[in-house]
C-alpha cells in the first residue's frame, strides 16, 4: 500500500500575518486532500498538534534581535526601512528536528526575522530532501528587500540598494547578501511557487533564480469558514450601524504606507465633497492595528475595530460590509480580497501586483488606475450606487470556488511535490 506523502510547511509564525494565514490554510487543504502536512514555526499560538514549535523560543528571539541590531547598524541607526529588509544572518538549524527528519518534502514559506538563516537553508538543500518555496513576496528573488518598489537591480545583481542610506554602494549589504544567496542556491534546486501571476513574472526577471523553476499557485481558502452570513445580525454583534452602507478597510497595521490608507482618505474626501449625503448614510469600518489613528482623518463616520484574531469575528466584519476597499500600492495576492469575496463582498483596489487577477473589473468589483484617488472614489461609488450588488456578490462567490478552493490548490501543490520527488530519485 502506498504511504501518505508527508510535507513539512515552515513559516516564522503560525497565525500572524498574511503568509502565516496562507501557510496554515495550505496545511488544512493538504490534510483534507490526501497529504499529511505539518507546520514548523517559531511563534506557535494554538494547541494544534500538527503545528510544531522550534526547540527554543528564546533562541529564536535572540536571533531576531541580533539580525535587527545588525540591520540597524547598516541603516546608520535609523529605524527607517528597519522592517522592510532582511539579511537572514541568524536562524535555527531545523535539519536536526524530528519533524524535519520525518518529512518527505520541505515546504518553505515566509522564513524571515530569525527563523532561518541563509546557512540554515543551505543545510536543508544539502540534506537531499525535495524543497518547495512559496513566495509571499519578492525576498527569495532579491537580496534583502521584500518589495522592489521599482528597483530593477535584482534583474542582474543587487547593489546600490535604495533602501540603504544614501542609496547604498557597489559593495553594500545587498551586494554581499546577493552573493550569499547565490552560494546557497548552488547547493541544490528549489521549486519556487509564487502566489500570483504577477509575482511569478517578477521572480522570473531575477538573475538569482535563472537556474531555478518558478511557477504560480494561488493561496487556498476554507469556504466553510469564510462564507456569507446574515448582514444585519453581523452588524448587531459588532456594534456597527444596522442601517446605511458600510465601506471596509483591512490591514494588519492600518498605518502601513504600502497599504495605501492615504488614498482611501483622499477618495472619501472626494465622495463627500461631491455629495455630502455620503456622511449621513455611509460608514467606514477599519479592521487592524492602529485603526484609531486613522479614524479621525476620514470625512465619514468611522468605526475602528482594532486587531482581531478570531476567525468568526473576522467573518462577521466582512459580512457587515457593502464593499471592501484595498488601496494597496504593492501587493502579491492579498488574503483580504479572497476573504471578502468568499463572504460575497465586492472589492475595489488598484491595478497593481496580483490584485487585477483577483478582482474582475466590473464583474466582482472595480479595478482602479494605480495610485489614483479619483478613480478609487469612482470605483467605490460604482459598486455602491451604479450596479446590482447581488450580481457582484454571486460573481465573487463563484470566483472563489473556481480559483481558490482547497481541493484545487492542494492538487496543484501535490503535483509539484511529486515532480520534485521524482527528480530526486533520478540518477
Amino acid at each position: 500500500m502506498q504511504t501518505m506523502l508527508r510535507v513539512l510547511i515552515i513559516n516564522t509564525s503560525e497565525q500572524t500575518g498574511g503568509a502565516a494565514q496562507a501557510a496554515h490554510r495550505l496545511m488544512e487543504a493538504l490534510n483534507a486532500n490526501g497529504v499529511e502536512a505539518r507546520m514548523l514555526v517559531a511563534e506557535k499560538l494554538s494547541d494544534d498538534q500538527r503545528v510544531v514549535a522550534l526547540p527554543s523560543h528564546w533562541r529564536h528571539r535572540l536571533h531576531f534581535l541580533w539580525e535587527r541590531l545588525c540591520l540597524f547598524a547598516h541603516l546608520r541607526f535609523s529605524r527607517q526601512n528597519l522592517f522592510q529588509i532582511d539579511m537572514a544572518n541568524a536562524g535555527t538549524d531545523i535539519t536536526k528536528t524530528a519533524a524535519f527528519r520525518q518529512a518527505d518534502v520541505i515546504h518553505l514559506h515566509w522564513v524571515n526575522q530569525g527563523m532561518l538563516s541563509l546557512r540554515d537553508i543551505e543545510r536543508i538543500l544539502q540534506s537531499g530532501k525535495p524543497v518547495v518555496w512559496t513566495m509571499h513576496d519578492l525576498w527569495p528573488a532579491t537580496a534583502i528587500c521584500h518589495y522592489a518598489r521599482g528597483c530593477e537591480w535584482y534583474h542582474e545583481s543587487c547593489h546600490h540598494c535604495p533602501l540603504l542610506p544614501d542609496g547604498g554602494r557597489r559593495n553594500d549589504l545587498s551586494a554581499r547578501v546577493w552573493r550569499r544567496k547565490q552560494r546557497m542556491l548552488s547547493r541544490g534546486r528549489i521549486a519556487f511557487v509564487a502566489c500570483s501571476q504577477w509575482l511569478e513574472g517578477e521572480a522570473r526577471k531575477s538573475a538569482l533564480l535563472k537556474e531555478q523553476t518558478v511557477s504560480n499557485i494561488p493561496n487556498p481558502i476554507d469556504t466553510s469558514i469564510f462564507r456569507p452570513i446574515d448582514r444585519q445580525e453581523a452588524r448587531r454583534q459588532l456594534g456597527l450601524p444596522e442601517q446605511g452602507r458600510i465601506i471596509l478597510f483591512v490591514s494588519q497595521r492600518v498605518t502601513d504606507e504600502r497599504k495605501g490608507i492615504s488614498y482611501l482618505i483622499e477618495a472619501i474626501d472626494l465622495l463627500v465633497k461631491n455629495d455630502p449625503s455620503w456622511q449621513k448614510d455611509t460608514t467606514i469600518a477599519i479592521l487592524g492595528g492602529q485603526a484609531e489613528e486613522v479614524a479621525s482623518r476620514l470625512a465619514m463616520p468611522a468605526h475602528p475595530l482594532g486587531y482581531i484574531r478570531d476567525a468568526e469575528t473576522i467573518v462577521r466584519v466582512y459580512n457587515a460590509a457593502d464593499v471592501f476597499v484595498t488601496p494597496s500600492l504593492e501587493d502579491n495576492l492579498p488574503n483580504t480580497i479572497m476573504e471578502a469575496m468568499a463572504c460575497g463582498v465586492p472589492c475595489v483596489g488598484f491595478r497593481v501586483g496580483g490584485i487585477p487577477e483577483m478582482i474582475d473589473h466590473q464583474l466582482t468589483g472595480y479595478v482602479a488606475r494605480f495610485a489614483d484617488s479619483v478613480d478609487l472614489a469612482t470605483g467605490i461609488d460604482w459598486v455602491l450606487n451604479h450596479t446590482n450588488r447581488r450580481s457582484l456578490s454571486a460573481a465573487s462567490l463563484q470566483k472563489v470556488v473556481d480559483s481558490y478552493s482547497q481541493a484545487s490548490v492542494a492538487r496543484r501543490y501535490t503535483e509539484v511535490y511529486e515532480q520534485m520527488i521524482k527528480e530526486k530519485r533520478q540518477p
